[in-house]
């Protein structure tokens, strides 16, 4: 083995225990984000999909670690989201809005993302909501929306989720 053989080996490795270490990614390199962004504590959210439709994923944490992902990734995943909207034109004058919302539940506990947009007042917000269904008790993590990536309005026509109709505004 050469020096600069063995120096490229000791650099991997290295770059291997540095991402393990140092941080994990919110996104594999098979996924594409579908809507992703950082709460106003710091922790990021993303809802990612494989770029072949294989799965769905919702991942939770700090910019170093992953604190809940769900579900696994697996085709039946797709299973475990729901998407809803309301959409009512009108600017101003009607109290136009377009809500947006994608929820699962898990372990007694609902989680709602949402990206809504409320014409009075010309309020944009997105945000997790996590319902406890037992004591219908809400506690809602706000974005930051210059953090924002991606959109749920696409799920009003791709025929990739169930559309329900709840709404949690």
């Amino acid at each position: 083995m050469t020096f600069l053989n063995f120096r490229q080996l000791i650099f991997f490795i290295l770059l291997g225990l540095a991402t393990t270490v140092f941080g994990q990614s919110f996104t594999l390199k098979n996924e594409e984000v579908i809507f992703s962004f950082v709460t106003q504590s710091g922790k990021k959210v993303t809802l990612n999909k494989d770029k072949a439709n294989n799965y769905i994923i919702y991942r939770f944490g700090t910019k170093d670690k992953i604190e809940f992902e769900f579900p696994d990734k697996s085709k039946s995943s797709w299973t475990y989201f729901k998407y809803s909207f309301y959409l009512r034109g009108g600017g101003i004058q009607n109290e136009g809005m377009d809500l947006n919302y994608i929820y699962f539940t898990n372990k007694g506990f609902k989680y709602v993302l949402y990206d809504t947009y409320f014409a009075v007042g010309n309020k944009q917000q997105i945000g997790i909501k996590i319902i406890e269904l037992k004591s219908n008790k809400t506690a809602n993590i706000k974005g930051n929306r210059k953090s924002r990536k991606g959109t749920l309005i696409d799920f009003r026509d791709n025929n990739l989720l169930v559309i329900g109709d709840e709404s949690f505004d």
